[in-house]
């Protein structure tokens, strides 16, 4: 299977309060909850094309209303400052007595609606007043029996510093004596505002002010203690982590703990955040399924949509992972990224869909998109924490405008859209079905055509490539300009050859995203004429092959 991720924050995903104060509190601004993730919403999920939904910001962390504000970033905090990784986020769920049990309800509607559910583990670092009311029975609390005086050893869960925590700004009588290091490996006790300065780094046994020493032997404390959390979550349902910054924890933990949960739990689902493309193979073999590709192909595809980078140099991107090709995750959006429709992307969203194409239909691997990507949601408010950066805040309490339209106050009808977002939701729709569905996109070969293209194909605008499976055949041809253009598309004899794909004089073909159809000769000798409105693509099933 494909897999089709679909990426929701909560807290955003089901708020339908429209107040939208700057810097609101929860009782202002309001805050969506578990239980409003029905099951109109899940179908809707469900026949958008997905097939896992990843639940973000689902573990308890850190808000100005129960923490510290100081050291809290925004009135709602950062899913990724977690204060108790035994616990659900209390401003998600309607009864907090039962928080659990409304997480548990929502991972069994979620599988009844034929998807999976991945929630985040943050491996790396906790928020700075991390203390667990609702681990298990004989669990620990991190930093429980760590000894401060050791800047470093194995045996404890943190890194300390002989000084008192004192940040460059006003810490409004939040103390820490010894300090911590801090969550992006910032090893002094005073770290900026643009530190991760809410955070705690783990230890995981790396003497990082040692020159970097590994002292794994015996497994350090925190190896334990995360192997358990990951167990914990597991039992309750869930399907898959994405692993956030998963590559500043060492590959050695990776691979001493995915192996032992898989034995339990056969079919988990691993995914990293990784960034550097010259870890990718060793995190994969500790036992990652997927990879992020964002400093490839994300930042390549956006190049092209946005900063006139060569269409043609996307033949770079894949060939250079094409040996784990299959396990890349692909995406244009999520959580940490600017929206496709904001100013700082491109100013609509409709202006990425040939990028999409190639998000979704290039390889065997999986793709995903954010909550609101397919409504061409712009992320251009100024909320709170976040200020006006094209992205939607996880930081602060707010309701999107774009998914507050889409779920019409729980219908999730689309009665607020607009014809664009309609015509938009429509495509990501037809597209991501068809990435689910059609075997040349989930198990077929890949053949780029680019190298083979001459007069009548520019290949700076333009991009084409076949996927077939079987007797199934699909020749993808994108145009990535801003304007209406004839592309002429030749296909090599090589390709005929490679694929064993017969030549005929004229065949039929339907487009898959607009069922309009389309015939031509499809020959070694002669082009494949298609006209192809500014940023659009076509999907064209070929018949009879």
């Amino acid at each position: 299977m494909k897999p089709i991720i679909y990426q929701i924050l909560p807290r955003t995903f089901t708020n339908y309060n429209d107040t939208r104060k700057h810097n609101g509190t929860l009782q202002e601004n309001g805050c969506g909850t578990l239980n409003a993730i029905t099951p109109k919403a899940l179908r809707s999920i469900r026949d958008l094309g997905a097939t896992h939904v990843w639940y973000t910001g689902i573990i308890r962390h850190a808000t100005a209303q129960y923490n510290t504000p100081a050291i809290v970033k925004g009135k709602a905090g950062s899913p990724y400052a977690i204060t108790d990784y035994y616990d659900v986020h209390p401003d998600l769920c309607e009864d907090k007595r039962r928080r659990m049990q409304e997480f548990v309800l929502l991972v069994e509607r979620t599988h009844q609606h034929n998807l999976k559910v991945i929630i985040d583990f943050v491996p790396n670092h906790v928020a700075r007043e991390y203390h667990s009311t609702c681990k298990p029975r004989g669990v620990e609390d991190l930093g429980a029996t760590d000894n401060p005086q050791w800047a470093f050893s194995p045996l404890n869960n943190f890194y300390y510093i002989p000084e008192a925590f004192a940040p460059s700004f006003n810490t409004d009588g939040y103390t820490e004596s010894p300090a911590r290091a801090t969550g992006n490996d910032c090893f002094t006790a005073h770290p900026s505002k643009d530190d991760w300065y809410e955070t705690v780094k783990l230890n995981y046994g790396i003497f990082y002010q040692g020159g970097g020493e590994k002292q794994f032997d015996p497994i350090p404390n925190t190896w334990h203690k995360m192997l358990h959390i990951l167990l914990f979550w597991a039992s309750k349902g869930v399907d898959g982590f994405r692993c956030d910054m998963a590559e500043m924890v060492p590959v050695e933990f990776w691979q001493w703990a995915i192996p032992q949960v898989k034995e339990q739990y056969t079919d988990m689902l691993f995914v990293a955040e990784v960034y550097n493309p010259a870890r990718y193979r060793d995190y994969l073999a500790a036992g990652f399924d997927y990879l992020y590709d964002k400093v490839g192909m994300y930042d390549y595809l956006r190049g092209v949509t946005s900063k006139n980078w060569a269409a043609e140099g996307i033949t770079q991107q894949w060939q250079a992972v094409d040996d784990i090709r299959e396990h890349m995750l692909y995406f244009l959006e999520n959580h940490d990224e600017q929206r496709i429709a904001s100013g700082f992307f491109c100013g609509r969203g409709m202006c990425a869909e040939p990028a999409m194409i190639v998000a979704a239909t290039l390889g065997t691997n999986p793709v995903m998109v954010y909550a609101g990507q397919e409504l061409g949601e712009k992320g251009m408010d100024a909320e709170g924490f976040s200020g006006m950066d094209g992205k939607t805040t996880i930081f602060d309490y707010w309701g999107v405008k774009s998914l507050q339209a889409w779920a019409n106050h729980g219908k999730f009808d689309g009665a607020g859209l607009s014809e664009e977002q309609r015509d938009l939701r429509h495509f990501y729709r037809q597209l991501l079905r068809l990435a689910r569905t059609e075997k040349a996109i989930t198990h077929g070969q890949l053949y780029d055509l680019e190298y083979a293209q001459a007069e009548g194909f520019n290949k700076h605008e333009q991009f084409a490539y076949i996927r077939k499976y079987k007797q199934h055949t699909l020749l993808v041809v994108l145009n990535f300009d801003d304007h209406q253009t004839n592309v002429m598309v030749r296909i090599p004899k090589e390709a005929f050859e490679h694929l064993e794909l017969p030549e005929h004089d004229i065949v039929q073909a339907t487009d898959l995203l607009t069922d309009t159809p389309y015939s031509f000769p499809l020959s070694a000798n002669t082009p494949v004429c298609i006209t192809l409105p500014a940023w659009k693509g076509v999907v064209l099933k070929i018949k009879g092959n």
